[in-house]
């Protein structure tokens, strides 16, 4: 694998998943694979799951890991011919080239503004270590992905293993602050890539990218769109037309015990009690959101590995 930036650089998707199954059997296996290598973790933005995650993945290898957090110490030009008298002391250039030749792989994360559709859609951060460095480059999640969270959700699916093609909703839910649609995004390119029965369910205006829905059933009424579901996702998500935007508070979203029913409940975390679901859903036996954070480190360390038999 030469780079992770969207789940299309999966090449056997199904046999990947098999094989992050495998690896949670014997995590330190292949530790002898990352020795004397290097994982440099870049956070433009804050991090818990993927940050802890992804450094225990690459120590179950063998590699070493090193965490830059991102902050006013280190403003970054992206713009080509920029003249750079103002605010910005370090080209893309220089920085992805110097960075390659510290660490064996890089791996970013850079959240939208949510202002501008265009430069958010752009990917400037990620697409700028991509174009310029020389080593493997990972997702940490960007302005429109989130790659190894899709990754850790299909492996969660996949050990349920309760139903030969389940049926998976993706519904939105409340949320008092404008989030990104990366999560939604890779989410339902994952599931279109997976043997199940998807649909979508959000108030009107919530509308994801037509270019990532393509011809996935949508639901604007939440209570059909989860009638007979065995799986149910919950994800908050900002407007994509008008782009950033909170139009609806509406709490009649959250989810509840009696909406989700026997259906297994998942979540990216972290998620806000009682606002985007109540507590008797997160708290029941039919909640996974522990399972999927901790399949968090098995999409990553498999990615990771995948990495590491090419160099």
């Amino acid at each position: 694998m030469k780079q992770y930036l969207d789940i299309n650089d999966i090449e056997n998707l199904p046999e990947t998943i098999k094989e992050a199954i495998e690896l949670k059997k014997e995590p330190f296996k292949h530790k002898e694979l990352g020795k004397n290598k290097t994982l440099a973790m870049l956070f433009f933005n804050a991090s818990l799951r993927t940050r802890l995650s992804t450094e225990k993945a690459a120590k179950n290898l063998g590699m070493e890991v090193m965490v830059l957090n991102v902050d006013s110490a280190w403003n970054l030009e992206f713009d080509e011919g920029a003249i750079m008298n103002l605010g910005t002391a370090e080209h893309i250039k220089e920085a992805a080239q110097v960075l390659s030749q510290y660490a064996d792989v890089i791996a970013v994360r850079a959240f939208p503004g949510l202002v501008d559709r265009e430069q958010d859609e752009s990917e400037q951060v990620l697409y700028g270590f991509q174009k310029y460095a020389t080593v493997p480059v990972i997702n940490m999640e960007s302005s429109t992905g989130h790659p190894l969270q899709a990754l850790a959700d299909a492996i969660s699916i996949e050990e349920l293993s309760f139903k030969k093609k389940p049926k998976v909703v993706l519904s939105w839910a409340p949320h008092p602050k404008a989030l990104p649609h990366a999560v939604a995004n890779s989410f339902v390119q994952m599931m279109q890539k997976r043997e199940v029965d998807f649909f979508i369910t959000h108030p009107k205006g919530y509308e994801l990218n037509p270019e990532m829905v393509k011809d996935v059933k949508v639901y604007y009424d939440q209570e059909q769109a989860l009638e007979d579901a065995d799986i149910v996702y919950v994800k908050n998500w900002s407007s994509y037309k008008e782009y950033g935007k909170v139009l609806n508070t509406d709490n009649n979203w959250m989810l509840t015990k009696e909406k989700v029913g026997n259906a297994k409940f998942m979540h990216c975390l972290p998620v806000r009690r009682n606002v985007v679901v109540e507590d008797a859903v997160l708290d029941s036996e039919n909640s996974i959101v522990i399972q999927q954070a901790n399949n968090r480190t098995y999409a990553a360390q498999i990615v990771l590995k995948k990495m590491l038999e090419e160099l």
